[in-house]
């Protein structure tokens, strides 16, 4: 059995090192590593050749271009029967393709697999952690539904996809938990490419949640997720989003957002991108399942954000807080307006304590979407490779199946 990871980067050459250790190093040798260069200043190519492995792939585009092309790019070269997306700051975990394929021969080549993972940070990328940290990022709530593996039912995939169309993420949807059958991904070509909208993995992980058959979950981390300085993690964590736009180069297009240009408000680009992602299932499987994109959540999210950073983080002057009262309509200016502009008024002369919980209440009802869980967490590691090599998951028993 033949697995494929796809590995898109640009000018990232010494994190891009560790995550090809990290494939190197299996324990299982029928792989192929797709690596897609998006036009990068560092010299890739040379470093690829030098490492004189033909199960390495190099492939470099003529321009820079949107990350979701270059998702695309890297999985059309990919000739595996399964498929992984690793960022260039990721990394596989020991075992990894041993294990996966135990999963795929025991519960008969499922569609796709979804597991569990970490999530580590580099040391200064985080406000919180500025050790950085490694804790397992378990957020679905199934995960804690069983310790072992099991086939997640339809009807609880469906209603996973259809909070998602609502702007409620009830799990986590980057692409390194989810190892799919090429076949699966072929069937679902009569819609477009694979990766849509400028936030591809939004797209595509409620796309297979949502045509899926039979969808494996499988509790245990099995790969990690890195965030460092020059991710788009740390953008986000750290109050730089269009920063992080400029990163990924996903700026939408007009087709991207032609036909709901009136619902569009300024604000949150992660709320906006999340949007377009979930029009683009709509629009392609929306008459299949009766999906619907909650535009409500949406604007409710958008004037949430935009009244924090107004009022609380000081980011927006009062002209261009005006500005944005004048894009929402007169019911959203009596319905959330009053009560926001009380609600922060109220904050200043409330004890400090109080409102530092208020505060964190808050943040994770309305904008803890990707959210850290409290987890305890701790970092005895210089970078993502040496997690690699000390943190070992997998146990030795032999799986069994199970249902739910």
């Amino acid at each position: 059995m033949k697995f494929s990871v796809l590995l898109p980067t640009r000018n990232r050459l010494e994190l891009l090192k560790y995550a090809v250790e990290s494939v190197r190093r299996q324990d299982y040798d029928d792989w192929e590593l797709i690596i897609s260069d998006n036009f990068s200043d560092d010299d890739i190519g040379e470093y690829v050749c030098s490492l004189n492995e033909p199960r390495i792939k190099y492939f470099r585009t003529e321009k820079f271009v949107p990350v979701t092309d270059n998702w695309n790019n890297a999985l059309y070269k990919a000739t595996g029967e399964y498929i992984i997306m690793l960022g260039d700051d990721d990394c596989l975990m020991k075992g990894y393709f041993s294990k996966i394929r135990q999963l795929i021969e025991t519960y008969s080549n499922p569609d796709f697999i979804y597991t569990s993972a970490y999530l580590y940070s580099y040391p200064g990328v985080m406000p919180n952690y500025p050790d950085g940290f490694l804790h397992i990022y378990d957020y679905a709530s199934f995960f804690r539904s069983s310790k072992e593996p099991f086939l997640l039912n339809k009807k609880t995939a469906l209603k996973l996809v259809r909070q998602s169309m609502n702007l409620n993420m009830s799990f986590t949807y980057n692409m390194q938990h989810s190892i799919i059958n090429r076949r699966f991904i072929d069937s679902l070509g009569s819609k477009g490419n694979f990766f849509q909208s400028p936030y591809p993995d939004f797209y595509a992980t409620n796309v297979i949640f949502l045509m899926a058959k039979r969808i494996l979950i499988y509790p245990t981390p099995i790969v990690t997720i890195g965030i460092n300085q020059k991710s788009f993690g740390y953008y986000f964590f750290n109050n730089q989003e269009k920063l992080g736009v400029d990163f990924l180069k996903n700026l939408p297009n007009i087709e991207h957002s032609k036909n709901i240009k009136h619902i569009l408000l300024p604000g949150s680009y992660n709320t906006t991108f999340w949007l377009l992602a979930m029009e683009a299932i709509k629009e392609n499987y929306g008459s299949e399942f009766n999906l619907k994109v909650n535009y409500r959540t949406y604007r409710f999210k958008q004037i949430l954000f935009i009244f924090k950073e107004y009022f609380r983080n000081n980011t927006l002057s009062k002209s261009e807080f005006h500005e944005f009262l004048r894009a929402i309509n007169t019911l959203e200016k009596i319905t959330y307006g009053i009560s926001l502009y009380t609600a922060y008024k109220l904050a200043n002369i409330i004890p400090n304590g109080l409102r530092l919980a208020l505060n964190k209440l808050f943040e994770k009802t309305f904008f803890g979407d990707l959210h850290l869980t409290d987890a305890k967490t701790h970092n005895d590691f210089k970078n993502i490779l040496e997690v690699f090599s000390n943190v070992n998951p997998i146990e030795c028993t032999e799986t069994k199946p199970s249902a739910k």
